[in-house]
């Protein structure tokens, strides 16, 4: 009968030791704030080998002590590590509370308090950004330099317009003098000129025919 008792008590230990081991533990959660893209995520990781059914809900802790429920989901923990996906987009520095809840074998936070990193997701996205923020600049000055030429084009089209209306006039003008009035005056005014040295001839011999005529 000892014998039977040292082992029933043997076995009992043995079981109770599996069992424990085996039980859902708030070490068996993690959690960790990471990015996905440029979106902050949070992820919880189940690695409970007895498969117990688990609540995960996260809370925002706000300044003065204020908290805002994130999210609520269950998970099933394995050997693998079951994970639940909190689509927060965290801030840096942002400190959440994450509470597990397991039937009546667990009822915890998981600890220490999740702390999300320094750098928010968008820092890091930027910085290819940022390399080919340099490339506009250039853009933006060649475009500088075409208003420059188009400026200049345009107050030299203006310029060679004034010299061609200039002309214009003063070529009618000179055709004008060539074949108009100056021309034409040269020529009367030459004829009148002979006309007259005619008529003052005329008039002298015919003077001296009469003073002949009344001589004789």
């Amino acid at each position: 009968m000892r014998a039977l008792g040292v082992v029933s008590a043997s076995a009992a230990v043995v079981l109770g030791v599996a069992g424990s081991a085996l039980a859902c533990n708030i070490s068996d959660f993690s959690a960790e704030a990471k990015c996905d893209g440029q979106k902050g995520i949070i992820v919880v990781t189940d690695t409970d080998l007895s498969g117990t059914p688990a609540t995960i809900t996260v809370f925002r802790q706000n300044a003065g002590g204020v908290e805002k429920q994130i999210g609520e989901q269950e998970v099933k923990g394995s050997a693998e590590g079951a994970q639940v996906t909190f689509q927060e987009n965290w801030q840096p520095n942002a400190t959440y509370r994450v509470h597990v809840k397991a039937t009546t074998i667990l009822d915890r936070d998981i600890t220490p308090i999740l702390s999300s990193p320094a750098v928010s997701c968008k820092t890091g996205s930027p910085t290819p950004p940022a390399s080919s923020t340099p490339k506009p600049s250039p853009s933006k000055s060649a475009p500088a330099e075409s208003p420059t030429p188009s400026a200049s084009a345009s107050s030299s089209a203006p310029a060679s317009a004034a010299p061609s209306n200039a002309p214009s006039p003063a070529a009618g003008s000179s055709n004008l003098a060539e074949t108009g009035a100056d021309s034409n005056t040269g020529l009367i005014a030459g004829i009148a000129g002979a006309l007259v040295a005619v008529g003052g001839g005329a008039v002298f011999f015919g003077m001296r025919r009469r003073g002949t005529r009344g001589n004789g």
